[in-house]
């Protein structure tokens, strides 16, 4: 099939509308952006077109028909309007019978249609046709008020700056697309008749969402960042969806994995029906390697004839699909979260108080952009070769690893003194420095330790879980030797909570007047008998 024009741009007249006099409308300034954004990509000028001139009481026009039959991609900007007019609903349709006959609509899966949503549509009054199709959303919902902005510059520079960061989305999937269809499709010349090109030189007041004729740099305000497509895919990660308040984060993490050559889904909307949900999420979760889950401060929605909200829906089926081999979890809590809604508190307290959270998953409550580090080192790491095994060292010290609340750094020194005086040699946590380096320091420590001792002090119950969470974690970080020893000292302040304390996954010893030499006797000569 020779394909006579890249993408046609099928909208209400309506949403074109300018809101200033003098400037340009949205449909029409996305039209502009878009070309010139996909041209820098695909390096060359495509054929993006759209009809200016025909209104909802005209009739179809044959020509169009035809042209629809012979154009790459469709893309749908979603409003209201939209549903309501017969002229788009019959483009959608007259596209789709055209993309069946041509042998289908997907190429390597993905769907010849790209869905931009201009404002939000409930999905079932979205077209059938539609509703399987991952959107582009142009919009931003305030989580606090419920209010809707589109993203237009007259909303200010934020709205202006988030509208080519998904503009920068969309040009790139689309031109992904494009170039896979080109590998079996030469793309004929095509000069539109009767219909509009986006013309480089806009009339009357520049508007600020038009991109400059040089390619925009990731610096410039307002401009689309310059980076190139992905061309290979090195590994599948399941992005759980999230919900309003941390969408914003999760789009920007798929954006770094994917310029990274990672493979991310889903990449159709999760259906809201409860088994249809569970089908489509445990389908995903069976094709990736790792999943990341980003859990807000809203429970978000439950899917029709479920419990649960989809969010825990996510979290629970990639829980069962981590036992069955070869399948990684990671997890973020934004740092210092408020939350109000009961469900929401609950599911965070068992998230982090879940005992299924081990070697081959972990909880993160940092900044968003150790997230982002955490995310990538974990897929380096599976994707760098087997460690070696260390040879066996019978001569050095054993290394223990003391693993303590910042607010216990001087009330440890005792311990410090008193075990390095038995030849052991004595790691000491490390509190100042850069996030990500004492992060590193941490796992790289973990990984090559003899013994671990966490003085279970300041901190609450929920942070020693956390510390021995991590420490099971070990091999992930690299470890080769067997497991760590891992003992627990009990320091003051003395609590109830702290006396009652039992677990089968260390071994526990009261220290609390301070260094008992002799309640550590045995803790000595197990770490020098396993190294020796």
């Amino acid at each position: 099939m020779d394909f006579e024009g890249d993408a046609f741009i099928s909208y209400a007249h309506l949403d074109d509308l300018e809101l200033i006099e003098g400037r340009k409308g949205w449909v029409a300034n996305f039209h502009r952006a878009l070309e010139v954004r996909v041209a820098q990509l695909l390096g060359k000028q495509p054929h993006i077109w759209r009809d200016p001139k025909l209104s909802g009481n005209d009739l179809f026009a044959e020509t169009l028909v035809d042209r629809l039959k012979r154009v790459a991609v469709l893309v749908s900007v979603v409003t209201p309007r939209y549903l309501k007019s017969e002229w788009t609903l019959r483009e959608l349709t007259e596209f789709f019978k055209a993309a069946e006959a041509q042998g289908g609509l997907k190429v390597r899966d993905k769907a010849r249609v790209f869905k931009v949503m201009k404002q939000p549509v409930p999905l079932d009054k979205i077209p059938q046709e539609l509703r399987a199709i991952l959107g582009y959303e142009f919009f931003k919902t305030d989580p606090d008020t419920g209010k809707v902005r589109e993203l237009d510059e007259v909303f200010g520079p934020d709205a202006q700056r988030d509208f080519w960061i998904k503009l920068d989305d969309l040009a790139h999937d689309l031109v992904a697309l494009l170039e896979a269809l080109e590998e079996d499709v030469q793309l004929a010349p095509f000069v539109p008749d009767q219909m509009q090109q986006a013309s480089s030189a806009g009339a009357g007041t520049p508007s600020a969402v038009a991109p400059p004729a040089a390619a925009p740099t990731a610096s410039a305000p307002g401009s689309a960042p310059a980076v190139a497509p992905p061309t290979v895919t090195r590994a599948t990660v399941y992005l759980a969806e999230t919900t309003s308040d941390v969408r914003e984060q999760r789009e920007s993490l798929r954006r770094d994995l994917q310029q990274h050559g990672f493979r991310v889904l889903p990449e159709q909307p999760i259906p809201h029906e409860a088994d249809e949900a569970m089908a489509a999420v445990q389908d995903a979760l069976a094709q990736s390697r790792l999943a990341i889950h980003l859990l807000g401060k809203h429970y978000g929605l439950v899917p029709e004839g479920a419990t649960q909200s989809l969010a825990e829906l996510q979290y629970e089926l990639a829980t069962v699909r981590s036992t069955q081999g070869r399948f990684s979890r990671l997890l973020w809590i934004p740092p210092n979260l408020q939350v109000d809604d009961t469900r929401q508190r609950a599911l965070l307290d068992r998230v982090r108080m879940d005992p299924r959270i081990g070697t081959h998953a972990d909880l993160l409550e940092t900044s968003f952009e150790e997230l982002r580090t955490a995310a990538q080192d974990w897929l380096e790491r599976d994707l760098a070769p087997a460690p070696v095994a260390d040879a066996p060292d019978t001569g050095a010290a054993p290394q223990v690893y003391f693993v303590a609340d910042q607010r216990d750094a001087d009330r440890i020194v005792p311990w410090c003194d008193a075990l390095f005086d038995q030849h052991l040699e004595v790691i000491q946590p490390i509190f100042d420095g850069d996030e990500a380096e004492l992060r590193a320091f941490h796992e790289e420590t973990l990984s090559s330790c003899d013994a671990c001792l966490i003085f279970y002090g300041a901190g609450n119950e929920l942070w020693l879980r956390r510390k021995l969470r991590e420490i099971q974690k070990s091999p992930g970080y690299g470890r080769t030797k067997p497991a760590p020893l891992v003992w627990i000292a009990q320091i003051g302040p003395r609590t109830p909570e702290k006396e009652r304390f039992r677990t089968h996954e260390a071994t526990v010893v009261p220290q609390w007047d301070g260094v008992a030499l002799e309640a550590l006797r045995p803790f000595i000569a197990q770490l020098k008998a396993a190294r020796g």
